[in-house]
């Protein structure tokens, strides 16, 4: 038996956070911007609770910079 596919959130829902996320990093500003981007992949990272789901998302963050 294989396991069920993660959920994945569609266009709009993207979207979404995209926008939410581009308004949360102005409101940071330029200074605390980092601050806020690691704050955040921490809290994610928390909920995941798979160190290597983490680290897979993280190698895949850097592709193509």
């Amino acid at each position: 038996m294989t396991a069920p596919a993660a959920p994945a959130l569609d266009i709009p829902g993207l979207e979404a956070v995209y926008d939410a996320l581009a308004t949360a990093i102005d409101t940071a500003g330029p200074d605390k911007a980092e601050l806020f981007l690691v704050k955040l992949a921490l809290l994610n990272a928390n909920a995941l609770a798979d160190p290597a789901l983490t680290q897979q998302h993280i190698q895949a963050a850097l592709q193509n910079l």
